[in-house]
């Protein structure tokens, strides 16, 4: 299984969340191909459970999260989670300087 292994920027400021989810009442969107917009960013928490995370630019490396294995989802990359089975999740979003992105380029790989 692969993990994703990667922090948010420290200058992340939460900026809210989706309500806890499950395979049931996920959002449709979330399901297909989508992104965060410049200078936000998402951390998909599960709570109980697990799902796939595919990064459209790198389809083949598809992501297990799990309770311990969180996503964090970068600005401006596309992006779509696939529901295997039984789970409870949330999405959390941040804010974070342009400064911030600059950091992470070693991990951040934006969709042209």
């Amino acid at each position: 299984m692969n993990y994703q292994n990667a922090t948010l920027p420290e200058s992340a400021e939460l900026a809210g969340s989706t309500k806890l989810m499950n395979q049931e009442t996920v959002v449709p969107g979330i399901l297909k191909k989508h992104l965060a917009p410049k200078g936000k960013w998402g951390h998909l928490v599960v709570e109980s459970g697990s799902l796939q995370y595919v990064w459209e630019d790198d389809a083949d490396n598809i992501l297990v999260a799990d309770p311990g294995h969180p996503i964090v989802i970068y600005p401006e990359r596309y992006h779509h989670v696939v529901i295997t089975g039984p789970v409870e999740f949330v999405v959390k979003f941040y804010a974070s300087s342009a400064e911030s992105v600059g950091s992470m380029l070693p991990f951040y790989a934006p969709n042209p």
